[in-house]
C-alpha cells in the first residue's frame, strides 16, 4: 500500500521543519511494520515567504517529498484539491499546515481506514489558543450549515482526514469553483467515521482565515449545500407583502374614519423597509448567479507552475512541464 499526506501551504516557513519531522516519524513508524510505502505532497499556494525554498531544502532529506508550485495563490480549498489529485496514495491524509491538527493522529486514521471505514475524519472537541469568539462562530457555523442543507456534514470538523482512493477519485469527478471540501466529502457517501482529538494552538505565524474570510468561506458552505436562502428571500417577500395588503387595509379604513393624517415618517418607513427586502433578495439571488457566472467560464480550477521530486525519485512524463486542471 502507499500512503499520501497533503498538505496545502501559504506562508508558513515557520512551521515547515518541524511539520515535516512529525510527519515523517509517524508515517516511518507506521509503514515499516508493514511494509508499505508512502509520499508526502506538499502545496505552495502562492505563498510570499520563504515556503517554498524550505520545502525544497526538505527534499534534500526527504525523499519521499513531493512539492506541487502553484502558478500563484488560489485559496486553501484549490490547492487542497492540487494536492489530492497529485497524490498517488491508496489512503490519502489531508492535513493543514500550522501544526494545529496533529500528525500523531495519521495513525488512528490509518487503523481505522484498515477495519474498511473509506473516510475517517477528526473532530475537534477543544480548540487551544483560540479566541472565545473564533470558538462561538465556528460552532454556530457547524451547526446551522448542517439545519440548512440536506447533506449530513459532521459538526466541529474541518479538513483534517484520511480518505480512500475511491473517494479522492468521486472528489476528482466534481469540478465547482467555489470548493467546501468537508461538504463534498460528506455529499460522495461512502462508509465514514469521526475520530475525536483536542486541536492545538498555531505553533508559528498568522492565521490564513480571518474574519471576513471565514464570512466569506461560510457563505460558499451554505450556497454549494443548500436553496433554503433563496427560499427565505421568497417567504421574506411574501411575508411582507401580506404586511403592505393588512397596513393598506388599515390605511384605508382610518382614511375613511378621517383619521388618517398623511406624513412624511410613514412614507419613509415604508418606502424603506420594502426597498431594503427587495434587496436582501437580490442580494442572495446575485451570490447564486455570481457561482453560476463562475462555473459557466470553465476555467481551470488551478495552475501547476512545477512538480518537484527529489532528485532520487523518478517524476512523471507529465509532470515535467507547467501542468493545468
Amino acid at each position: 500500500m502507499t500512503i499520501s499526506v497533503v498538505v496545502p501551504l501559504c506562508n508558513e516557513e515557520g512551521n515547515v521543519p518541524e511539520l515535516f519531522a512529525r510527519i515523517s516519524a509517524v508515517l516511518d513508524r507506521v509503514t515499516a511494520a508493514r511494509g508499505d510505502r508512502y509520499e508526502i505532497v506538499a502545496v505552495n499556494d502562492g505563498s510570499r515567504d520563504g515556503t517554498l525554498e524550505a520545502l525544497r531544502a526538505q527534499q534534500q532529506t526527504q525523499p519521499r517529498l513531493v512539492v506541487v508550485n502553484l502558478s500563484r495563490n488560489f485559496g486553501h480549498q484549490i490547492a487542497a484539491t492540487a494536492g489530492l489529485e497529485t497524490a498517488s496514495g491508496d489512503a490519502i491524509v489531508l492535513l493543514d499546515g500550522d501544526l494545529q491538527d496533529p500528525p500523531e493522529l495519521i495513525e488512528t486514521f490509518l487503523a481505522k481506514w484498515r477495519e474498511g471505514y473509506d473516510v475517517v475524519y477528526a473532530t475537534r472537541k477543544a480548540r487551544r489558543g483560540e479566541s472565545p469568539f473564533k470558538i462561538f462562530t465556528a460552532r454556530a457555523f457547524y451547526r446551522i450549515i448542517r439545519r440548512m442543507t440536506n447533506v449530513e456534514i459532521p459538526v466541529d470538523t474541518g479538513d483534517f482526514r484520511l480518505m480512500d482512493r475511491k473517494v479522492v477519485d468521486a472528489l476528482a469527478q466534481t469540478r465547482e469553483r467555489h470548493r467546501f471540501l468537508r461538504g463534498l466529502v460528506s455529499w460522495v457517501g461512502f462508509k465514514q467515521i469521526g475520530v475525536d482529538y483536542e486541536r492545538d494552538a498555531r505553533s508559528s505565524g498568522a492565521t490564513k482565515y480571518p474574519f471576513s474570510k471565514m464570512m466569506r468561506f461560510a457563505f460558499d458552505g451554505i450556497t454549494s449545500f443548500s436553496e433554503v436562502p433563496l427560499r427565505l428571500a421568497t417567504y421574506l417577500g411574501f411575508i411582507v407583502s401580506a404586511f403592505a395588503f393588512f397596513y393598506t387595509i388599515v390605511v384605508l379604513v382610518f382614511k375613511f374614519l378621517g383619521r388618517n393624517d398623511p406624513g412624511y415618517t410613514s412614507t419613509m418607513v415604508a418606502i424603506l423597509f420594502l426597498g431594503g427586502v427587495q434587496l436582501i433578495g437580490i442580494g442572495i439571488l446575485g451570490e447564486y448567479v455570481g457561482r453560476i457566472y463562475d462555473q459557466v467560464k470553465g476555467r481551470p480550477l488551478y495552475l501547476i507552475s512545477s512538480v518537484e521530486r527529489a532528485p532520487a525519485a523518478v517524476p512523471r512524463a507529465s509532470e515535467s512541464e507547467a501542468v493545468s486542471k
